[in-house]
């Protein structure tokens, strides 16, 4: 008994070092956070926030802040490898509304591992003049996503051990860069962050600052990859709101530092000009070509590493969707079918669609489903997770608030994405509808076949009976 207890401890043990640390945790969030925040979104939120952009950047913080909350009350308390979509199962019931806004959450996953691909293809043809070749950016998106997901078919080890090393050398090198930018142009340019002096106010007002923050999401969306690591962490109960905060706290002072660093290089109208790859843009101007390749490099590392961290955090999310009947799965896939899905759409997404579609389709899909957890958090689980009401009626609130101004400066402006995303919506929720209706249909059935099975059985046990008499 005392050896066999032993042996129980021992495989505990192992199974628990295998297990991501809390290290590995903030590395894969950080990784998928960076990856194309700063890189991708600089330009665009600059386009819409004009000057005002570093505090566009802390202001997604704030509202991120205040989401990140629903999270990790319900994360800690129930702890799983698909933490959004049992959180909505248990604010919604396993219906329609459930598997829409988990699949809002999946949709805009994806996105974002196409926004990575496409970053990494317009950086990479920098130094050569082809950032804007509308054959060789989605081509190479399509080589990193494919070629990150054949390192996820590695393991869990190896996903953890390139991540914390790629995080640490992207978080040291923007920071190198950030900091060698603001001493260039004056560590007085620091204090841009409390004056309104010598700053390009946006064109549309608060309306314009407000769009822009909607963008800021993104760059701290991917904490949200941190819930889907429930099992897979070690002490996930203490863990994951820990991860969480940490890496939002990270990427903040990292975006304040690079942003400021970038305004103060380059006026607004040169920014938005460069938007899709303004970080290479600022570094030449204060540090020549060097300056550029070394950005270039950071990009590459950032956005590589940030679809290696997401393809696996998304793939968990995939994995507790088929388990709950909300998606389907591929006939004689294997073990790894969820990840051959999500890297199959994330190519797809980015041979199809500019950054600038992307961001805004995976902006709107992603504040919709956040918007639904916190709802169900206050309607449905506020007592079972122990939360403080008031925290995600403020969250609900600063969404709104963000989210009603990006739409109607879109409708303005690009009314072509804002179709294709009520389209991509209608379809998840008529697809979830079919879905729903027809495991309803499967288990009247089932219920039916149990109960000819019943009745078979009772009129066998009679029969024998009165063959025994």
């Amino acid at each position: 008994m005392d050896h066999n207890e032993q042996g129980r401890n021992e495989q505990g043990r192992n199974d628990d070092r295998k297990k991501i640390t809390l290290t590995g945790s903030v590395a894969l969030g950080t990784g998928v956070m960076i990856g194309a925040g700063i890189f991708a979104l600089v330009g665009q939120v600059a386009e819409l926030a004009g000057g005002w952009m570093p505090w566009a950047f802390l202001a997604g913080a704030v509202v991120v802040a205040f989401s990140s909350y629903s999270y990790i009350r319900y994360s800690a308390t129930n702890p799983s490898s698909g933490g959004i979509a049992m959180l909505l199962k248990a604010a919604y019931g396993p219906g329609v509304v459930a598997g829409s806004f988990s699949l809002f959450m999946y949709v805009s996953m994806i996105l974002a591992e196409s926004l990575l691909g496409r970053t990494f293809g317009t950086y990479v043809l920098r130094p050569f003049g082809m950032q804007d070749s509308s054959l060789w950016v989605p081509v190479l998106a399509v080589l990193a996503i494919a070629a990150t997901a054949l390192v996820n078919l590695v393991g869990n080890r190896w996903v953890e051990r390139s991540a914390t090393a790629t995080a640490a050398l992207k978080i040291v090198g923007i920071a190198v860069l950030a900091i060698a930018g603001i001493l260039a142009a004056g560590v007085s340019s620091l204090g841009r962050l409390f004056t309104v002096a010598d700053r390009t106010p946006p064109d549309h007002g608060w309306l314009g600052f407000l769009a822009g923050v909607t963008l800021c999401i993104l760059a701290y969306k991917g904490f949200t990859t941190i819930t889907n690591q429930g099992a897979d962490l070690r002490d996930p109960e203490r863990n994951i709101g820990r991860s969480i905060m940490i890496s939002i706290a990270l990427c903040t002072v990292l975006y304040l530092l690079i942003t400021v660093a970038v305004t103060a290089s380059l006026t607004v109208p040169q920014i938005v000009g460069a938007r899709d790859y303004a970080l290479a843009e600022a570094a030449e101007p204060m540090f020549g070509s060097w300056g550029v390749t070394l950005t270039v490099i950071i990009a590459v590392v950032a956005t590589l590493s940030g679809l290696i961290a997401s393809l696996f955090s998304v793939s968990k999310l995939y994995d507790m969707l088929r388990d709950m009947g909300q998606v389907p799965g591929l006939p004689g896939a294997g073990g790894h079918q969820s990840l051959y899905i999500t890297a199959g759409l994330a190519i797809l997404m980015a041979a199809f669609f500019d950054l600038s579609q992307i961001a805004s389709l995976g902006a709107i899909l992603y504040l919709a489903m956040d918007i639904a957890i916190h709802f169900g958090i206050v309607r449905r689980l506020r007592d079972e997770v122990d939360a403080t009401a008031w925290i995600p009626w403020v969250a609900i609130v600063l969404d709104v608030a963000v989210l009603v101004p990006f739409l109607i400066l879109k409708a303005q402006s690009d009314p072509f994405t804002l179709g294709v995303t009520a389209v991509v919506a209608l379809v998840i929720v008529v697809a979830q509808w079919f879905t729903v209706r027809h495991r309803s249909d499967d288990d009247d059935d089932d219920d039916d076949d149990d109960d000819n099975d019943d009745d078979d059985g009772e009129r066998s046990d009679a029969r024998e009976h009165q063959h025994g008499r």
